[in-house]
């Protein structure tokens, strides 16, 4: 017997998620999402929980805290794929709204109605999109009327400019007008638009630049210089409190007294890497909006920008271990 997990949610959040997975294109339920988030994070849960307690040696509000922090980015990895889906299907859909809205006026210049000229203009090269135009030539077939077919068509996309153009189309049909004309304005307006766009971003490409350095490179290079000035650092004070198990004695101004460092080698390294992934998360989200005005974008780039910084975290931290190395050994 399947398990129905939307009753455990409010009608509210199932209909939400609903509307998300139509804007993605996804075709599962609502309930296998639902799967996900509730049963494989509540695992999840479990099983970071468990690993932290029993393998780390930490305590049992930490483990839970790192268990309910692991759902909890179980269920906003999840979101977030699923508005990346939508952004995508967004964005490729409204770079073939120009070629559509030309062919849809050819064929209204040959004496085809408006509906018709819609289906004939779904070639198989607009994939997705070409689909839902004859899902909604289906409804009008079914005796919907074109305003609402044309509503419902809006309705699957978050896109600005097909809410803007069906807008412009409904009004064309209200009061009259060339709706040919009016199609082939609209096609020409959203190739300017795109050009446009992708001309701002070649003008923004030094912003996208700096933060590609500033992110990517340079935090995990100083992370890794600071890391490895820690370890030297205490292998010299280990060295001299060996020397001087009392301590060195203060000199001049009383409240001076030199002290060994309070941080050891292995928690900044624990936490330079935790800031190295954020920051270079963030810089690819940040790039993505720089570069192309949305940050979903820079979803695909994450993992390899988290992975680049911190392979350039260790390799500064070999390189400057082989530097010093004579010192920590010394100071062994």
């Amino acid at each position: 017997m399947a398990i129905t997990l939307e009753r455990l949610v409010s009608r509210r959040v199932a209909v939400a998620l609903s509307k998300e997975l139509d804007l993605a294109g996804i075709k599962a339920s609502v309930n296998r999402i639902l799967f996900v988030m509730i049963v494989i994070g509540a695992m999840t849960l479990v099983v970071a929980s468990f690993v932290s307690y029993i393998l780390f040696k930490l305590g049992f509000m930490i483990s839970a805290s790192i268990g309910i922090g692991a759902w909890v980015l179980l269920v906003a990895v999840v979101y977030f794929l699923i508005e990346y889906r939508i952004d995508g299907r967004k964005t490729k859909m409204e770079s073939m709204l120009p070629d559509y809205f030309m062919l849809t006026a050819a064929n209204l210049r040959s004496g085809i109605a408006l509906d018709r000229a819609m289906l004939l203009a779904a070639r198989p090269e607009f994939s997705f999109f070409g689909d839902d135009i004859r899902e909604m030539s289906r409804k009008l077939f079914s005796g919907e009327t074109l305003e609402n077919a044309l509503g419902s068509l809006v309705a699957r996309y978050k896109s600005n400019q097909l809410k803007h153009s069906v807008r412009m189309m409904i009004e064309s049909i209200r009061y009259g007008g060339a709706m040919a004309d009016l199609l082939n304005q609209l096609s020409k307006d959203i190739r300017a638009q795109q050009l446009s766009q992708k001309e701002i971003s070649s003008q923004m490409l030094m912003y996208s630049i700096f933060v590609l350095f500033a992110g990517l490179i340079a935090a995990p290079v100083l992370y890794g210089l600071t890391s490895q000035m820690i370890t030297v650092t205490t292998s010299v004070w280990k060295g001299i409190l060996q020397q001087n198990p009392n301590g060195l004695p203060t000199t001049g101004v009383s409240f001076l007294k030199p002290s060994p460092p309070q941080i050891t080698a292995a928690q900044y390294q624990e936490f330079s890497l935790i800031a190295i992934a954020i920051i270079t998360a963030f810089s690819s989200l940040i790039m993505s909006a720089i570069s192309s005005g949305s940050a979903l974008k820079g979803m695909r780039y994450l993992p390899i920008f988290i992975i680049v910084g911190i392979v350039i975290y260790f390799g500064i931290a070999a390189v400057v271990a082989g530097v010093f190395g004579g010192i920590t050994t010394g100071g062994t």
